[in-house]
């Protein structure tokens, strides 16, 4: 019973990158199908998908296509109720489910002043107040999640969906190096420093692009993990 999963650049495609995780992170067998996002091919490879038109996209072992990171997760979740996809705990489970949804219809500044690239540490980057503006409340939702944790590094003490939706936030706060406390950069270097996160941006980085499709707004360092 294996899946497809539809992508796109894995540099760059933060929506991508939270399908990705929900499969590889719970040891779900796949295969992965590339999206030509910076290739002008998108509409030509995802033809066969519709009515879905953005990645990712997930066909079932049966032949059904979901869109959406969202339908996604929960397609998984209730396919594979031997997986604690989401938190065990139903107090937890509820806020994970409340945070992840946020997170796919929330921070539209940071999202779009930020747009996800694994390549470097753009230094020069200057938020502006809507961007700060996201990232309090990011900290807020996920200082929420961690008010009951059993502990352990994640938001809910052990991997859940949760994390894999806010990945590429953990990505964008290293990628522009934009201020947040303590606590939210030590869970930023957990996320990134995981070795799927990892494997993910060392595939992507293997292909060039020239022009980067992101310029970096100043001076750049190596990323960090």
């Amino acid at each position: 019973m294996t899946y497809t999963l539809f992508i796109g650049d894995r540099t760059f495609s933060s929506w991508s990158l939270r399908g990705w995780l929900m499969l590889h992170k719970f040891g779900l067998p796949f295969q992965e199908a590339d999206i030509g996002l910076y290739a002008g091919t998108m509409a030509q490879d995802m033809a066969s998908l519709a009515p879905v038109r953005l990645v990712p996209a997930l066909r079932t072992p049966e032949g059904d296509v979901v869109g959406e990171t969202m339908a996604i997760a929960e397609t998984l979740a209730e396919r594979h109720p031997d997986i604690a996809m989401w938190p065990a705990d139903p107090s937890a489970r509820i806020r994970a489910r409340f945070i992840s949804a946020e997170m796919t219809t929330s921070f539209s500044a940071l999202r779009g002043s930020c747009p996800m690239q694994l390549a470097h540490v753009d230094v020069g980057f200057k938020p502006s107040e809507a961007v700060l503006a996201d990232l309090r409340r990011v900290e807020t939702l996920w200082a929420h999640a961690r008010e009951k944790s059993a502990g352990g590094p994640w938001l809910f003490g052990a991997y859940s969906l949760a994390d894999a939706f806010y990945a590429p936030v953990c990505a964008r706060i290293v990628g522009y190096d934009l201020p947040v406390s303590e606590a939210a950069r030590t869970y930023c270097e957990t996320a990134l420093s995981d070795p799927a996160f990892r494997l993910w941006r060392s595939e992507g980085l293997k292909q060039s692009y020239d022009p980067f499709p992101y310029p970096p707004t100043g001076l750049t360092k190596p990323w960090p993990f």
